[in-house]
């Protein structure tokens, strides 16, 4: 049985993340204080203090939230129907989607390798990210749907290519535009290691 305190401590510390992620994305962090935070999840600053040992460590948090929503859709998608090409460019399409959230440009995108240090943040990143993008590379290859590539090195530049694709996404000045081309020069690289198959009856590839 859970006690009543170990669920108000769950519920503080959730609505501590909560208007963190809220204020970071509207103010940033340096435009953010702990106090306003506190205020906004109506707890005291003796309780956020409680949970977290500063305004790093709660931007931390808040960083870790967003991207665990990101990581959860996507590891949803990639365990999901569909042939593992068609469960890729959802999966593509959806990251793109993501790439578009204030919350997740300002606070994972902008603020975090400023906040964490690049170090840091890209050891994160590649926590939630990295291993999405090599277990779906593998599933292509084991459907037959892509080349036989060196599947670390493949991993390693799409990632990077997708981390990329994010920063100009959301550094554009008409942002649905750049995530359609971004979508669309990725398809035509993975196209580029995709194996032969037979043409649908449009006359163009299957998938």
């Amino acid at each position: 049985m859970r006690s009543r305190r170990v669920d108000y401590s769950e519920s503080t510390r959730s609505a501590l993340v909560d208007s963190a992620v809220e204020l970071f994305t509207k103010r940033g962090y340096a435009g953010t204080s702990l106090d306003e935070i506190a205020k906004r999840a109506r707890v005291t600053k003796g309780a956020l203090y409680h949970h977290f040992s500063g305004k790093q460590a709660l931007f931390e948090a808040a960083f870790d939230e967003v991207e665990t929503l990101v990581f959860d859709r996507l590891a949803k998608i990639m365990r999901g129907p569909g042939s593992p090409w068609e469960r890729a460019l959802t999966g593509l399409r959806t990251f793109i989607k993501s790439c578009l959230d204030p919350s997740y440009q300002r606070i994972a995108i902008h603020e975090a390798p400023v906040v964490m240090g690049w170090e840091r943040w890209r050891e994160a990143e590649d926590h939630f990210s990295f291993g999405l993008i090599r277990s779906s590379l593998d599933d292509l290859i084991a459907a037959g749907e892509v080349d036989q590539v060196p599947v670390e090195i493949t991993s390693r530049l799409l990632y990077g290519a997708l981390s990329a694709a994010a920063t100009l996404i959301a550094g554009a000045s008409d942002q649905k535009k750049a995530g359609a081309e971004v979508e669309a020069v990725i398809i035509q690289l993975l196209d580029r290691i995709r194996c032969p198959r037979a043409e649908d009856p449009a006359g163009g590839r299957a998938g």
